[in-house]
């Protein structure tokens, strides 16, 4: 009995300790468990909030190390965000909570809204560190961008590319100023300051309206220019639109912008300002507003438009004939034929192709021929020199008469100069040797 006395005693004994031990694990893992003690709202200025990830940790739907924290992403979605070249993966720390053990945890959310949760951020209260660090999601231009102080207009106003208090994605919530530019196609806008996106590196201005101040705000670049656009011009003018007579098919249109204190048109000053405009390869069709006009008023207001009937010209050649002309040279040599090559060249160029009896003044032919590289160029031979040069001409324009396209009254007139090239090759006017 007194055996089993004792074996009943160890036992209780033993079971004793194993309870006690057993106390002792729970506790200690119960103080071991990381718990928030502090937690409050970020109120600084959301522009110094703004982060970009670092990709080396998670994001998670509560501090990572609390019980019952699940993860939203991953490290490797992470590192795809850090990587990023879009603003729409920039953050925006907007919450704190530090654990008992210092680890201090932000709650962040995507500028494009898709990811949102809490993301280490280091040992320091109200410093970035650990999973992210402060973003710059601009990079100021306004120093060296020589469109600042200038005056631009929306170029195509309507609901694209309007005015935002912040370039879209760069600031959390980012939004329009206004729906559309349509009713501001006529508004001076100043450009005050200019900023690229720091990851993109597509350039914004910032403009100012100082008859809508309420508008004022960032706009693409592309989005403004120095020129009023055709509906601003439209709105304060006359819009022609060109209609093919013998097929109704519409052309073109062009506007007229009424002059500054301009309130109406007359008639025969629209008809004036339409001949002006005609699109190119067409001539108006008929004598007077009367015949070429669709139809027609007395006067013209703001914002009107009138179809103007236009036909197609003829698509003939200038009648050219080409003479080598210089007093220097003897008859033989005065008498050289022109560059065939040079002759189509000119006869098939668009100058030339105009309606039957339009005239061109010499001066206008010069001065195309010139600009089209006809005015001087160089025609090498095949007849080889002792010193191994090549013979060759330089042709230089020298006049041409008033003529009529279409005719053949009209004569270039160009001077020949002798000379040698060292390559049959060569075209270039700097490398000919006169002589």
């Amino acid at each position: 009995m007194q055996s089993s006395l004792v074996k009943t005693l160890y036992l209780g004994l033993a079971a004793l300790s194993l309870g006690a031990v057993a106390t002792v694990s729970t506790t200690a893992q119960a103080a071991s468990k990381a718990k928030v003690v502090t937690s409050k709202t970020l109120t600084t200025d959301g522009t110094t909030r703004n982060v970009e990830v670092t990709g080396k940790n998670a994001l998670y739907s509560k501090p990572g190390t609390i019980k019952g924290a699940k993860k939203v992403a991953s490290v490797t979605t992470m590192k795809k965000l850090a990587a990023s070249k879009k603003s729409a993966d920039y953050f925006r720390a907007y919450y704190m909570k530090v654990t008992n053990k210092g680890s201090v945890y932000y709650k962040i959310v995507s500028m494009n809204g898709k990811y949102r949760g809490y993301i280490y951020g280091g040992k320091t209260q109200d410093a970035f560190d650990g999973g992210i660090v402060k973003a710059s999601t601009t990079t100021d231009q306004t120093a060296t961008n020589t469109m600042v102080g200038k005056t631009v207009y929306f170029t195509n106003p309507g609901k694209s590319n309007v005015t935002w208090d912040a370039p879209q994605y760069t600031q959390y919530k980012a939004s329009k100023q206004i729906k559309s530019t349509a009713n501001y196609a006529n508004d001076s806008l100043k450009v005050t300051a200019a900023a690229t996106k720091t990851r993109e590196g597509s350039l914004y201005y910032y403009v100012e309206d100082s008859a809508n101040p309420a508008i004022s705000g960032w706009i693409y670049s592309s989005a403004v220019t120095t020129s009023k656009s055709d509906t601003a011009k439209a709105e304060n003018g006359i819009t022609f639109n060109f209609v093919d007579k013998s097929s109704g098919t519409k052309v073109s249109s062009a506007v007229y912008e009424f002059a500054t204190g301009t309130a109406t048109l007359k008639l025969a000053d629209a008809y004036t300002q339409a001949k002006g405009l005609v699109p190119t390869g067409y001539t108006i069709a008929g004598k007077d507003a009367a015949s070429s006009f669709g139809s027609t008023t007395a006067t013209y207001a703001k914002n009107s438009s009138v179809t103007v009937y236009v036909t197609a010209n003829d698509a003939v050649s200038l009648g050219t004939t080409l003479k080598v002309y210089n007093s220097d040279m003897d008859a033989a040599q005065s008498s050289l034929a022109f560059p065939a090559d040079v002759q189509t060249k000119i006869n098939a160029d668009t100058f030339f192709k105009q309606a039957k009896g339009k005239t061109a003044s010499a001066a206008d032919v010069e001065a195309h021929l010139q600009a089209d590289g006809a005015g001087s160029f160089v025609v090498v031979t095949k007849t080889a020199n002792a010193d191994g040069t090549y013979v060759a001409y330089q042709y230089t324009l020298k006049s041409a008469t008033d003529g009529t396209f279409g005719g053949a009254n009209s004569t270039v007139y160009y001077t020949a100069v002798k000379g040698s090239v060292k390559s049959t090759t060569t075209t270039s006017t700097s490398d000919f040797i006169a002589g």
